[in-house]
């Protein structure tokens, strides 16, 4: 049976190792996942806050009687943009890589690719020539983002890549 210092050394142990922060210190940690989860959380602020609700009711659309652009309910419809946003994981653990020549410039791209998202959601582009450039410059910034946190760190780069099997957790947790 474990003892609590042994369970609290393990759990310590993990959450080092997830986070990519051996060689760092804890204020180094800290202030990454204030960075990254701060910024991942103002470009949501940002999208979400440009999304007015269409009250002027269901004119073209087919049988919903409410708002087009109304937000999930619920706590998870908060949290989900920002956390599960397939690479904030990652650059919290390409923050804690050792220095590198393409740290910061990785970085960059995890920040210009939550702006470009933020930027595209607030735009709500109509057209479909929009929309596909919406979506090819989002999944262009983020395979470029993950390519290069692959070199950086193996798990940071596979993290920042979608999976199906977060898309359905993510389902099942909203649901």
């Amino acid at each position: 049976m474990a003892t609590i210092d042994e369970t609290l050394e393990n759990a310590r142990d993990a959450a080092t190792d997830f986070l990519n922060a051996e060689s760092r210190s804890p204020g180094h940690v800290a202030l990454g996942i204030a960075v990254t989860a701060g910024f991942a959380l103002l470009a949501t602020a940002f999208a979400t806050g440009a999304l007015k609700p269409d009250r002027a009711g269901p004119r073209n659309h087919s049988d919903h009687a409410g708002p087009v652009t109304e937000r999930p309910r619920g706590p998870i419809s908060l949290v989900l943009p920002a956390v599960f946003s397939a690479t904030t994981l990652s650059a919290l653990r390409v923050w804690n890589a050792p220095s590198r020549p393409g740290r910061k410039g990785t970085l960059g791209l995890w920040a210009a690719a939550q702006a470009v998202n933020a930027l595209w959601i607030a735009l709500r582009p109509a057209s479909r020539s929009l929309q596909i450039a919406a979506a090819m410059s989002s999944a262009g910034l983020a395979a470029a983002f993950a390519h290069e946190a692959r070199k950086l760190d193996t798990r940071a780069g596979k993290l920042a890549a979608p999976i199906g099997g977060g898309v359905r957790l993510a389902n099942r947790i909203a649901d």
